[in-house]
């Protein structure tokens, strides 16, 4: 079966030495619900406008639907929905030419599932974008995102700024209403909140290179922190071992974050170093990924 959305070896710098993306690869499938994660800079807005044909990659190339968003746009297009944080409405326009300009451009707009969310986000069709709060423009922008039903749907930070009821709001009604009947999304977040709770799988980029791809079920059950003395344990030697991701020392401690059961990963440092000083635990999502890239993903 086709990917819904495949990258092949993506590289990209804006300036010559500040690299963005290298050599970032990776696929979606139908159905799939894929949270993007990484610090500001990360790379993840970049890499969501390559995928619509907005930026090329300087090297590799990027499949929606088997086309390339670069050479086929309106075929490619036709069948994604996107919604980011900074998007541009026309300040102007009421909510109803803006969905009337919508509605003509797609043959496979859903009238009920319009009318459906105008009630449900309390949306009056009259009212100019200029008069609407940030979270009701955010709302009229997902509308007329996925009243055509896309294959794909890609949400480049779309709640951002929102408040907590706003936002959850926002991600579960894009979930609910398009991912149930198979559509892929793929949405990028600083929130682990949304991730949690959305999510079926996580990818997380660092320094321009997809660091973490797994279930976020896998992350909660095969993944732990070793905490240990810096005297005891050498970074660098602990890096190298089998099943670890990224180490760092935090004042005369080193964390490390390994692949395993705590106790097996305890066992294997307390072989490997001849000491007993290493305490690994599970830990919360949010301070998983806070481990794996130095610090909060906001930075």
């Amino acid at each position: 079966m086709t990917p819904v959305l495949e990258f092949k070896d993506i590289a990209r710098a804006y300036r010559k030495g500040e690299t963005v993306l290298d050599g970032v690869s990776f696929q979606m499938r139908e159905g799939e619900v894929v949270g993007l994660l990484g610090r500001n800079g990360a790379g993840k807005t970049t890499l969501i406008r390559i995928a619509m044909g907005m930026l090329q990659p300087q090297r590799g190339e990027v499949l929606v639907f088997g086309l390339s968003p670069m050479l086929d746009p309106v075929e490619v297009k036709r069948r994604i929905g996107y919604v980011s944080e900074d998007q541009a409405l026309p300040p102007r326009s009421t909510v109803a030419e803006l969905i009337a300009f919508h509605r003509k451009l797609f043959a496979t707009w859903d009238a009920s599932l319009e009318k459906q969310l105008l009630d449900r986000f309390g949306l009056r069709p009259a009212d100019k974008i200029h008069q609407l709060s940030k979270g009701q423009a955010r709302q009229v922008a997902l509308l007329c995102a996925i009243c055509h039903r896309p294959e794909l749907l890609i949400l480049d930070e779309p709640a951002g700024g929102l408040y907590p009821a706003a936002r959850r709001e926002f991600l579960e009604a894009s979930i609910q209403l398009l991912n149930r009947e198979g559509s892929a999304i793929l949405f990028s977040s600083h929130h682990m909140g949304d991730v949690e709770r959305l999510g079926g799988r996580v990818i997380l980029l660092d320094k321009g290179k997809v660091l973490l791809d797994r279930e976020l079920d896998s992350l909660h059950e095969k993944f732990c922190v070793a905490l240990a003395p810096a005297a005891s344990a050498q970074s660098g030697s602990m890096e190298r071992m089998p099943g670890c991701l990224r180490t760092r020392l935090v004042g005369e401690d080193v964390h490390a974050v390994f692949e395993g059961e705590p106790a097996q990963v305890a066992a294997r440092l307390s072989e490997h170093f001849g000491a007993e000083e290493f305490r690994c635990s599970r830990v919360p999502l949010e301070d998983l990924f806070v481990e794996l890239v130095g610090g909060s993903l906001h930075a």
